[in-house]
């Protein structure tokens, strides 16, 4: 019978090797090696209590969808304050994932928001202090800095913001649409105030339904927009 070889690190070898993994953002390989760890009870016990391990193992469960998992681990095990921001991050984008695929639809602010009722955050990744949903002031400014200088970032760059915020690849990338989406808003905007009243109907849908010739009040405007997308539309 084929058997895997024994590997002899100890628990705090395997956390630094979790850490590395970790911080390159290479959730496959992590997730290989997890599978690769000795499942002696004596060797689980004591991986199981190695914060950085149990975090590896959380994120792994996450990407490959295994929410119930990822819910078991952090609802099961108290997580120092250096980890909260990265696990609450994943509790609340799983549970918003789970409720668009029962819903058939990406989820709104006020979705969100009763998502977020419906499932509060463990105390063991939470320290019950009352936060605002939208991201910190040091996390936003990071984030505007590197939209000046790329708003179309690549997976890569992603990831490291990502790292680099506490955020999730998915929360930084939703960002990034969303403040692209209010810029083009901005835009139009300022284009239709610098051309005045009556001017710039290609920024926007024009129609005028059936009423008296000449009526003004039956003439509107519309504003081709599109709905914001996830997380925060106001950071």
């Amino acid at each position: 019978m084929f058997q895997l070889p024994i590997l002899n690190f100890s628990p705090q070898q395997v956390a630094g090797v979790c850490e590395t993994l970790e911080e390159s953002g290479d959730i496959e390989r992590l997730g290989r090696f997890l599978w690769s760890l000795p499942v002696a009870p004596a060797a689980c016990e004591a991986l199981n209590k190695n914060e950085s391990v149990l975090r590896a193992r959380a994120i792994v469960a996450f990407h490959t969808g295994n929410y119930r998992e990822l819910y078991h681990i952090l609802e099961n095990h108290k997580f120092t304050k250096e980890s909260h921001a990265k696990l609450q991050a994943l509790w609340l984008e799983a549970h918003y994932q789970e409720a668009e695929k029962l819903r058939g639809r990406p989820l709104g602010p006020v979705d969100k928001y009763r998502v977020r009722k419906k499932f509060p955050l463990p105390r063991t990744i939470w320290d019950g202090e009352q936060k605002t949903h939208c991201f910190k002031e040091r996390t936003r400014h990071l984030l505007r800095e590197w939209y000046l200088q790329d708003p179309y970032p690549n997976p890569s760059k992603k990831r490291e913001l990502a790292q680099a915020t506490g955020l999730t690849p998915t929360q930084v990338g939703n960002w990034f649409k969303n403040r692209r989406q209010r810029d083009r808003a901005a835009a139009a905007k300022n284009r239709l105030r610098s051309q005045g009243p009556g001017v710039g109907c290609d920024a926007v849908r024009c129609s005028e339904p059936a009423g008296p010739a000449g009526s003004r009040a039956a003439f509107s405007c519309r504003a081709e927009r599109s709905p914001p997308s996830k997380f925060c539309s106001d950071i």
